[in-house]
């Protein structure tokens, strides 16, 4: 039955996610910024209180090796969510984020050395051609919109090659900070719920370089008309609104992505796409402390 679970959690957290963000989206194609910001703020209340016991838990795995992980998914959530920009469409931004497993099994064959069945290489050619039509119908719709004028279509092309140059630097970054997660935990054991607190929480900071973007954007989510919550009754600014379902269906598929992995031999680790995942802690502290710190990927 886990599986069937992990399953119906993506699809239901993840779609219904994808649903907010492009709402969000096509009224504000720049509002990236503070949708990260309000995800990662979030995330971090919650593990604040549940996890690290308001700051009174010592985390199991070093800092300096979270801020390394920080670091990488900083700069992924970031330039995830800035490639809708630039002429991305959703439907194109959600199938090519799904092309992790391509990425990770490139990585994996060349930093870890691992060999796949040929049903795995086959399943994932197949994913690599549908992501290659999807991409290069995308160019073709991109081109043919903007068709006013040769010097506009040119500009809205270079723009959208711009956007596919992000989303694949994100993807290879996405499936590094994996291999580089998975290190972690052959060390250190399986520390799921802490990893998600501090991957949200240690990159707060580096938001102050994107506060006035965030706050020009809050100014016009505030002059969004207003949206009578259902069972609440209370009336607030729809962009406000979308804002919170993005992120409370957020937190769900987080939950299913970071089970679906553990079912996988595919993924690099249990959180790549920063989960939490289902996992009983089976090793004890004092054999955990007693672990010398070797190199890390």
């Amino acid at each position: 039955m886990r599986p069937f679970f992990a399953v119906g959690l993506v699809f239901a957290g993840c779609c219904s996610n994808v649903i907010f963000l492009e709402l969000l989206a096509r009224k504000h194609p720049g509002c990236g910024n503070i949708v990260t910001f309000a995800q990662f703020l979030f995330i971090a209340v919650e593990g604040f209180l549940f996890e690290a016991d308001l700051g009174r838990k010592q985390p199991a795995i070093p800092i300096r090796y979270y801020a390394v992980m920080v670091t990488m998914f900083f700069t992924v959530s970031v330039v995830n969510n800035y490639a809708l920009n630039l002429n991305i469409a959703m439907p194109l931004h959600m199938i090519f984020r799904s092309g992790s497993l391509i990425a990770n099994m490139v990585l994996g064959i060349i930093i870890l050395k691992k060999r796949y069945s040929i049903f795995k290489y086959t399943s994932i050619a197949l994913v690599s051609v549908g992501i290659f039509i999807c991409t290069f119908m995308s160019a073709k719709q991109v081109t043919s919109q903007s068709s006013l004028s040769e010097n506009d279509g040119f500009q809205a092309f270079a723009w959208w090659l711009l956007g596919i140059g992000a989303l694949t630097f994100a993807l290879l970054m996405s499936a590094r900070m994996g291999i580089f997660q998975e290190t972690l935990y052959k060390q250190f054991g399986k520390h799921s719920k802490e990893a998600l607190f501090y991957n949200h929480a240690l990159p707060l900071p580096g938001f102050i370089f994107l506060a006035s973007d965030i706050y020009d954007h809050a100014v016009l989510f505030n002059k969004s008309e207003l949206y009578q919550v259902p069972v609440v009754g209370v009336a607030v600014p729809i962009m406000w609104f979308y804002l919170l379902m993005n992120i409370i269906t957020q937190t769900r598929s987080l939950c299913g992505t970071g089970w679906a992995p553990c079912l996988s031999s595919l993924g690099p680790s249990c959180t790549q796409r920063c989960g939490t995942a289902w996992e009983p802690q089976k090793a004890s502290l004092g054999r955990r402390t007693r672990r010398t710190e070797a190199s890390v990927v």
